[in-house]
């Protein structure tokens, strides 16, 4: 597969003409038109980091974000030394981190036009943190642009929100979705156009499955576990196997970053070695619980794609139920989902869809996994 380059910054901006344009125009503005902070919006995988960085390197091209030069490239690869990008694989963004963005913020840009602090999880940002926050936006440097990241506007605390300019992006159209992953992946039409489907408007979903036929097998096996449920102890045992399986995957991919990360921490606080300095058990500790908040919110994520494939499937089935001329989502799937659209009625199926999306709440708080899953799974049946 060949990976093409864009010919501008908003090539890849698919489905989000609006938005752009709004986005074009300050650019082109200039200063006395620029807002000094944005508040990007959108579900997921409608590409809201992916705007933020565009916006970003336009604004530190002379051509208008051109997708060519050096300024936009290193701001949109994130080396641009006046573009910085906050995100976070913890369940929040603490003071510590606001701050540091805070006092980014108030510099001048060293090379290019504007400096630009991306926080691509604003949604994230704690309460102390929001605090700082709303200091810098509400006396902002002249330079200095705001891009802040959310799926919604409600996410992010009404005071920030306020002094924000918003900007909404939408679902990508499926045929939108196609048509980048043939023209920047190299994907083939027949595969382009199935992975958008099922990936439901989510671009980097969709880019994962195209070029990952591991990805497909995983969503094939997450897919028939409700026409396979027989009885309470294969409910019970099948949401073991699901909890335990993300851990292991988790666990697979953040073994080497932690230790990576332990190593330099104890390497720079001198530990274990002759004269080592006091106090470093406690950094180690707090070390250890970011470590931990990391797994537990990536295993949380990972939980939340498995729930979100189980509500395209419950959609298909109401749309056999009730007859409904539009295509199934999982076609591919057709047999398994017929089967259960003909062994329960649309009353059983929305009270299943409201299973799932109470297992999703249940996840964002502190219920067990294992208990949340358990829990829907025996509904499923």
């Amino acid at each position: 597969m060949r990976q093409t380059v864009p010919m501008t910054v908003w090539d890849d901006l698919v489905g989000q003409d609006a938005v752009v344009a709004t986005l074009q125009q300050a650019v082109a503005g200039g200063a006395h038109a620029m807002t000094h902070a944005w508040l990007v919006t959108g579900p997921p995988g409608s590409g809201r980091s992916n705007a933020a960085r565009a916006f970003a390197a336009a604004l530190q091209c002379e051509r208008g974000g051109c997708g060519e030069c050096n300024a936009c490239r290193t701001a949109l690869d994130g080396t641009h030394p006046d573009v910085t990008v906050l995100r976070t694989e913890q369940l929040s963004i603490g003071v510590d981190e606001v701050r540091e963005l805070v006092r980014r913020a108030a510099m001048a840009p060293t090379m290019g036009r504007w400096q630009v602090l991306i926080v691509e999880d604003a949604d994230r940002v704690t309460e102390r943190g929001a605090d700082a926050l709303l200091k810098a936006i509400e006396e902002p440097a002249s330079r200095t642009v705001w891009l802040l990241c959310a799926p919604t506007a409600d996410d992010v605390v009404v005071t920030i929100r306020s002094r924000s300019r918003l900007l909404t992006l939408l679902t990508p159209s499926d045929e939108a979705v196609a048509q980048l992953l043939m023209r920047r992946d190299g994907i083939e039409e027949e595969q382009a156009r199935f992975v958008a489907r099922i990936a439901q408007g989510h671009i980097g979903r969709a880019r994962g499955l195209a070029r990952h036929p591991e990805q497909l097998e995983r969503r094939r096996e997450i897919l028939t576990v409700p026409s396979r449920l027989n009885g309470l102890g294969d409910c019970l045992a099948t949401a073991e196997r699901l909890v335990s399986t993300t851990q292991e995957d988790v666990k697979a991919r953040t073994s080497e970053i932690d230790a990576r990360e332990k190593a330099a921490l104890t390497e720079a606080l001198g530990l274990g070695a002759k004269g080592s300095r006091r106090g470093g058990g406690g950094s180690l500790k707090d070390l250890e619980e970011r470590q931990q908040l990391r797994a537990k919110r990536m295993q949380r994520d990972a939980l939340d794609f498995i729930l979100t494939e189980w509500s395209a499937f419950y959609r298909d089935v109401m749309t056999i139920q009730t007859d409904a001329q539009v295509p199934l989502i999982n076609a591919d799937l057709a047999d398994a989902v017929r089967h259960v659209a003909d062994t329960s009625t649309p009353e059983v199926t929305v009270k299943r869809i409201d299973a799932i999306i109470g297992c999703r709440e249940a996840l964002a708080t502190n219920v067990t996994p294992l208990l949340a899953m358990e829990s829907l799974l025996t509904s499923l049946l």
